[in-house]
């Protein structure tokens, strides 16, 4: 009688090799989903919560179109600026620190506090502070009412020391060069408070045509105290 074969036994997966394996599984798996993103402009959300995305408009009731931002596309960058302008790194940082700078009229150290920002070339928004309702929201933003001061993601700094300053910037990982293409605009200083447009007067009644005029009747003079 021969001898039987034993059976074949599957040696077991090394903890780092299962690791291995996963990683590359979650990896061909966003590869798959990046792929079907390509090209694709909408994300359809239908009403059972499927998820699809399409080059062309859905009219199907009761789905949610939202349009796609397509990687490196164009977006909002700090005061407004087309973030499609910035490098990528640069880009993700002013996303995830975005960097806000409040200014006031005559301020001597807001011209350096700007000097500082552009040299180093951190995108940024500026934030004028003008009256009461600007310095009430200047005071729940950063904790005070100096001017200039400055806000990178939820830190926040008042008034202006170079150093502290720059050392709050390498903490965010902005570059201590500037790294703005050459026509990237300075921003643009807006008020921290939106302001609301006066109020309209009210027109003139007109007098019905042909009313003559009344003349106004003298006033009547004063009496004098001694």
């Amino acid at each position: 009688m021969e001898p039987t074969a034993p059976p074949f036994v599957q040696p077991a997966a090394h903890p780092s090799s299962a690791w291995a394996l996963l990683r590359v599984a979650l990896a061909c798996l966003a590869c798959a989903g990046a792929s079907g993103q390509a090209g694709a402009q909408f994300k359809v959300v239908g009403p059972d919560g499927k998820i699809t995305y399409t080059d062309k408009p859905v009219a199907e009731r009761g789905a949610q179109v939202q349009p796609v931002r397509q990687a490196g596309g164009p977006s909002a960058a700090p005061g407004g600026t087309p973030a499609l302008a910035l490098p990528a790194d640069l880009r993700l940082l002013a996303e995830r620190f975005p960097v806000t700078l409040y200014t006031s009229s005559d301020c001597a150290a807001c011209e350096s506090a700007r000097k500082l920002l552009q040299q180093r070339g951190v995108p940024y928004a500026e934030r004028s502070v003008a009256n009461d309702d600007d310095i009430a929201a200047l005071q729940r933003l950063t904790g005070g009412r100096s001017a200039p001061s400055l806000t990178v993601g939820a830190q926040a700094l008042r008034g202006f020391l170079e150093a502290d300053w720059q050392g709050l910037l390498d903490l965010a990982g902005y570059p201590r060069e500037s790294r703005l293409p050459r026509n990237y605009p300075a921003p643009v200083a807006t008020p921290l408070v939106a302001r609301s447009p006066a109020p309209k007067a009210a027109p003139l009644a007109e007098a019905p045509a042909g009313a003559a005029a009344v003349p106004d009747e003298p006033a009547a003079p004063r009496a004098i105290r001694f």
